[in-house]
């Protein structure tokens, strides 16, 4: 990575549901009667438990990366964060800005597919270097 003020630090992915049990469950609960939805849930998660590509491709991106839900907001990127754009992944950078990287609609065209997420994000951050 750069070593500039726009060199990408950190990924950090937000769900569109709440952590804690409560929030777990009702998201469980809503996505099988099909009142909500999560690409990135979708990205990250079988029905039953994260996928092991998804694991995979985290421990091997150039960037370290977390996901978390939207009660679960780091400092760095709440300024940032639309509840309404959820879920997305945001970008931090070496100057402590935070930006969206991965959009809502973007994660939604990715199918749910471990792989296409790991080529579009490989591919931003190589463009993000240059």
């Amino acid at each position: 990575m750069t070593h500039d003020s726009t060199g990408i630090v950190r990924l950090v992915g937000v769900y569109d549901a709440d952590g804690g049990l409560r929030g777990e469950l009702a998201y469980v609960v809503g996505h099988l009667l099909g009142r909500v939805e999560c690409a990135l849930c979708d990205i990250t998660h079988s029905p039953v438990r994260r996928k092991r590509s998804w694991d995979a491709l985290v421990a091997s991106l150039p960037v370290p990366m977390v996901t978390v839900h939207r009660n679960e907001l780091p400092p760095e990127i709440v300024g940032v964060v639309s509840a309404d754009r959820l879920p997305a992944v945001y970008a931090v950078r070496t100057d402590g800005s935070a930006v969206e990287f991965v959009g809502r609609e973007e994660l939604r065209g990715l199918d749910a597919s471990v792989e296409a997420f790991d080529a579009l994000v490989r591919e931003r951050l190589t463009a993000a270097v240059q």
